[in-house]
């Protein structure tokens, strides 16, 4: 599968592309990055504000609890105050005198904006209930809030929630009372406390929890049914912030905190807002200049599209010229360019065509009068009668060998002059070489030796006719006749990698490295046959038929012999003509 390549992408793709990758993405990462960036510090900001209110609504409620708790310390620490609930009446009357001589002065003006109410609970029986003071019955004691100041003991005001209100309970036992129990109940305005939870300025759910962590107030319209429940037990959305603030190093508030949840949505939402205009002009931003680029590739397209169509006419040798236009820009210029140049071929043709075709015409003569020359040097044709009547002549006499191998020398020229075509079967070339051999062992006797071995299969491909012979000639020759020793030549003939592979062999004087240069360099040059006519003509027919499609390659050891090796296509596209 091939690459991809950017080659391979229309113009105004690629210009398309171009805009995607250098505008569009930069610009709505930009505005995606920009408005993260400010959702974060609008969110930061937001979380600032609100910790603010929080803490604000923390310390107006601690001032309005301290406003109670002053009034109870006031009580508490009083003498003569607590002596006088404390003491035993003789009668109504010397109550009343009591109550209006100091107990009505000393609860005047004790009233404050943070305090609603406040009452004095006692068990002495010589009290009359008027006032803030009043007795401590067993209804009294039977109360949620009562019940609740139970579990304290220490000596400063406890802050209870009852009945959705908020109490600061403190037993007024500073002096010896005498085994009576007296109490302070001062219930804070709640009215004041809502106003601080409703004008606080936190965006969100406030919940006031006490030490056990149950919520026993809160701004949430739906808190009622909350009071009294775990905080911990209320389910909030994921993307809520909360915020916490607790009351420490104060003994009657220890454990009170403040929990607040603000819903992430909310603190964003002017930002949301701005969300779908970073769409809408990122949109703004695509579509366009999409439009702007594919209007303007559009004639740069339909321009290039019309050269490249009359370039496929030219293909096809219809040198039609692309009508003039009145454009100065580069594709103008290719357009002119073009029209020149189909001019110029067009004349050209005309011009050169004929003469080229006659040209390629004699090219083609010579080289068939060149391979019908190097045929002729081998192919004696009057030698043939001359050796018939040699032949006739030594039967007659009882020669029988001379006359065996004169036969196999008749047989050759007779396949000479035979062929009608360039080329024969390897069969066919191997028998040549069969016969020739004979020949030379006739010659030679016992000091030559010689085997062929060919695969089957290739036997009836066809190659030039007497392209084999003139090497097993220069190994018989120049190899063997020269060595002290029994000669041997080996041919081997074989099909490779859809090659014909021919291998000859033989174990000759051989030829020093200067001298095989001297013959390959001797074999590739264009000049007349010299020596080595036999070689030099098979190797100028295996190229003249091969061209670049085949290999030649010598291998010589001096006094050792002499090794080539040929590689002939087998392609019928590369198959030599007939």
């Amino acid at each position: 599968m091939p690459r991809w390549n950017l080659n391979y992408m229309k113009l105004r793709d690629k210009l398309l592309l171009m805009y995607v990758l250098s505008v569009f993405i930069p610009i709505v990462v930009t505005n995606v990055v920009f408005y993260n960036v400010t959702s974060a510090n609008i969110r930061s900001q937001k979380t600032r504000d609100a910790g603010m209110a929080l803490n604000n609504l923390k310390n107006d409620l601690r001032v309005t609890i301290d406003q109670g708790v002053g009034l109870s310390y006031s009580l508490y620490t009083d003498p003569v105050f607590n002596d006088t609930i404390s003491r035993s009446f003789q009668s109504h009357f010397e109550y009343i005198d009591a109550y209006n001589s100091y107990l009505k002065g000393q609860f005047s003006g004790q009233m404050n904006q943070g305090i609603r109410w406040y009452q004095v609970y006692t068990d002495n029986s010589t009290i009359l209930s008027s006032g803030y003071i009043d007795r401590l019955t067993d209804d009294v004691r039977n109360s949620d809030w009562y019940v609740q100041f139970q579990a304290y003991s220490a000596p400063y005001p406890a802050l209870i929630s009852s009945d959705q209100m908020l109490s600061l309970v403190q037993r007024l036992d500073n002096l010896d009372t005498g085994g009576r129990e007296q109490l302070l109940k001062i219930d804070l305005n709640m009215d004041m406390i809502k106003q601080y939870f409703h004008n606080s300025g936190f965006d969100g759910k406030v919940y006031l929890l006490d030490p056990g962590g149950h919520i026993q107030f809160s701004n949430d319209p739906t808190a009622e049914a909350q009071i009294g429940k775990r905080y911990s037990e209320i389910q909030f959305p994921n993307k809520m912030i909360p915020f916490e603030l607790t009351y420490t190093g104060i003994n009657y508030l220890e454990g009170w905190s403040l929990q607040g949840v603000m819903d992430e949505e909310i603190v964003l939402k002017e930002v949301r807002k701005s969300r779908s205009f970073v769409v809408w002009l990122a949109c703004i931003n695509f579509v366009l200049p999409s439009i702007i680029i594919a209007a303007m590739s559009r004639t740069i397209h339909v321009r290039l599209v019309r050269i490249l169509k009359h370039m496929k006419k030219v293909k096809t040798q219809n040198f039609q010229t692309i009508p003039p236009e009145d454009a100065r820009d580069e594709i103008g210029q290719l357009t002119m360019e073009f029209n020149r140049m189909t001019e110029t071929i067009r004349n050209l043709i005309h011009e050169v065509y004929l003469a080229d075709i006659q040209k390629k015409d004699l090219e083609l003569k010579q080289q068939q009068a060149q391979l019908h020359a190097l045929h002729s040097q081998i192919n004696p044709h009057f030698l043939f009668n001359t050796l018939e009547s040699v032949r006739m002549r030594s039967l007659i006499k009882g020669e029988k060998e001379t006359a065996k191998i004169v036969h196999n020398m008749a047989k050759m020229f007779r396949k000479s002059i035979s062929w009608n075509q360039n080329d024969v079967t390897v069969q066919e070339e191997l028998e040549l070489i069969e016969s020739f051999l004979q020949i030379q062992k006739y010659r030679f006797g016992e000091k030559l030796q010689y085997t062929i071995e060919a695969d089957p299969a290739v036997l009836m491909y066809r190659i030039p006719k007497m392209v084999i012979l003139p090497f097993v000639e220069n190994a018989s020759i120049h190899g063997i006749e020269s060595s002290p020793g029994v000669g041997i030549i080996q041919l081997f003939v074989s099909m490779e990698n859809d090659q014909l592979h021919i291998r000859l062999t033989d174990n000759g004087i051989g030829m020093s490295q200067a001298k095989l240069e001297e013959l390959l360099s001797y074999l590739d040059q264009n000049t007349d046959m010299g020596e080595h006519v036999g070689m030099k003509n098979a190797y100028s027919r295996l190229k003249l038929c091969y061209k670049n499609h085949f290999t030649f390659d010598i291998q010589t050891w001096e006094g050792e012999g002499t090794r080539i090796q040929i590689k002939l296509p087998l392609d019928p596209s590369a198959m030599p003509g007939d």
